[in-house]
């Protein structure tokens, strides 16, 4: 399951909610300092919003072997520090299914779906006003970058949320509230009905 959305729509805590087992995408980031990675046009600030940021081959793998065994190792990333700073293994015991959640989520919809490891892709909206005062008290709590930073992409995402929305549904995620996100958890997760034979 699949779960996308802009940073501080409140991802995390419906994958929380859910009660099932998580992986968790932004553990997937390159580290500071490696050459590939994306600027803000007109900035010297990395793009972490940009998902050349972002590992994606790592993160399908890792959940195409979660899917297949049932664990899988994970890296273990410093949002602060813009690092990998040790790595998890990642079990999902005898969960029906588990969450992959973060905001590149729907950047691998498509290749979830050919290796036949996707039971849905859902793409959360919260409204841009109370996404950035969620996102830049969050990322404030958490001490992930400096003020300065934060208030920079904090107005940057604001203003293009309803595009990032559009670009994540248009790569196969399928918007929703949390409520409706969480009933289609609860739905995906269900057994199928047995047949009764008459």
């Amino acid at each position: 399951m699949l779960l996308c959305g802009p940073s501080g729509s409140g991802k995390s805590l419906v994958a929380a909610r859910s009660g099932l087992p998580v992986l968790r995408l932004d553990d997937f980031y390159k580290e500071a300092g490696d050459p590939t990675l994306p600027l803000v046009d007109g900035s010297s600030d990395i793009d972490w919003d940009h998902p050349g940021s972002w590992d994606a081959d790592v993160a399908v793998e890792s959940i195409v072997r979660l899917c297949a065994t049932g664990a899988t190792t994970v890296p273990v990333y410093d949002l602060a520090l813009s690092a990998r700073t040790g790595e998890e293994t990642l079990g999902i015991g005898s969960a029906p299914l588990f969450i992959a959640e973060g905001i590149f989520a729907a950047e691998i919809v498509e290749r979830c779906r050919e290796r036949g490891v996707l039971a849905d892709a859902l793409c959360l909206s919260r409204g841009s006003v109370t996404t950035f005062r969620r996102r830049f008290l969050r990322d404030l709590r958490e001490g992930r970058k400096s003020v300065p930073f934060l208030l920079r992409r904090g107005w940057r995402l604001m203003r293009s949320e309803r595009s990032i929305v559009a670009r994540q549904v248009s790569l196969g995620a399928h918007p929703c509230d949390r409520d409706e996100a969480l009933d289609r958890m609860a739905a995906a997760g269900r057994p199928a009905p047995q047949r009764t034979v008459a």
